[in-house]
């Protein structure tokens, strides 16, 4: 276990991130080495600027731990967390120091850069014209104007095409959400439609079971008048079967009397 946690909890964990800072500073300048882009090195230095605020943050609240701690520890204990936060104070101010070395070093780069491709250019341009007559720095100047029509005329021709592009767009969007409109209506005419067939269909199919079921009663009262018939043609002196209306009853057989003389 640290020997910072057996005299405070806080104070270990305080070290414990400010070391973490360190080590995330230590290997953001070696990376910063063998980066030449002055842009991605100037985002780099604030990337690593703001670490060593928060730095600054921790150790600030290291010092104050070690104060409130100076009552309740011995002289040894203080001089060791003392020494602790020198040795912090000292580390992060080589980061410090290091980081207005590689800004110094950029600004150089960037003065170097504007003022080189300037030495010379205005006496080139000056020792141009002063060679050149009047008609041809007429001639230059009307090219140079041509030019710069050109340029317009392409960028207006442009801006035509892109407007025309927008305005086709405009018009095949709006004929396909009409047409999309006429689908959707078609679809609720379609829907609506199979709704009553459907009801339809299902007022036909009760209408053919009551047909069915009529049919049926009907058969069944016909072959029981049938087989009524027969049976009073077969056995018509069967007193157990009533007579049919509109139905006369079978001839009886009748007997000559026979006088004699």
């Amino acid at each position: 276990m640290d020997q910072l946690s057996l005299i405070s909890e806080e104070a270990a964990e305080l070290n414990g991130q400010i070391a973490d800072i360190f080590r995330a500073l230590a290997n953001g300048f070696q990376k910063l080495e063998k980066v030449k882009d002055a842009n991605r090195k100037n985002r780099q230095l604030e990337e690593l600027t703001d670490k060593m605020r928060e730095c600054k943050r921790l150790i600030k609240e290291f010092d104050r731990e070690v104060k409130d701690l100076e009552s309740r520890t011995d002289a040894v204990t203080n001089r060791m967390l003392s020494e602790k936060k020198q040795s912090m104070i000292k580390e992060l101010n080589s980061y410090v120091a290091l980081k207005k070395q590689h800004t110094t070093n950029i600004e150089k780069k960037k003065i170097d850069l504007f003022d080189g491709p300037n030495e010379g250019i205005p006496e080139d341009n000056v020792l141009l014209a002063s060679t050149m007559t009047n008609e041809q720095l007429m001639d230059r100047g009307n090219k140079l104007m041509d030019e710069t029509d050109q340029s317009i005329e392409r960028s207006k021709m442009v801006v035509q095409e892109t407007i025309d592009v927008g305005t086709e767009t405009a018009a095949s969007l709006k004929a396909q959400t009409e047409q999309m409109s006429m689908i959707v209506n078609e679809l609720d005419s379609i829907h609506f439609s199979m709704k009553r067939a459907s009801k339809l269909v299902k007022e036909i199919g009760r209408q053919l079971a009551t047909d069915k079921l009529i049919m049926a009663m009907l058969f069944l009262i016909v072959m029981g008048v049938v087989i009524i018939i027969i049976v009073k043609i077969v056995n018509p002196n069967n007193k157990d079967i009533s007579d049919i209306p509109g139905l006369a009853p079978p001839a009886q057989s009748r007997k000559l009397l026979w006088h004699e003389k």
